[in-house]
């Protein structure tokens, strides 16, 4: 079976982290990935700060394209 791909994809995406109130709190950018399961998508890792007291926040994402695995 071939393996899904979406052609239509960007290198890159851009998370927005915000409060309900619309304060953004950060921005990180999560990079086109093909992870080591076969699966292809995005990852993203990364420190973010509470702008308020400056409380900081470890941030993962992986955003997998369902059905991507070979």
């Amino acid at each position: 079976m071939a393996k899904k791909v979406d052609a239509d994809a960007p290198p890159a995406l851009i998370i927005e982290f915000k409060t309900p109130q619309g304060e953004v709190w950060a921005t990180i950018t999560a990079e086109g990935r093909e992870f080591k399961t076969g699966s292809t998508g995005f990852y993203a890792n990364g420190k973010i700060k509470n702008p308020k007291n400056g409380m900081p926040y470890q941030v993962g994402a992986n955003i997998i394209l369902v059905g991507s695995k070979e």
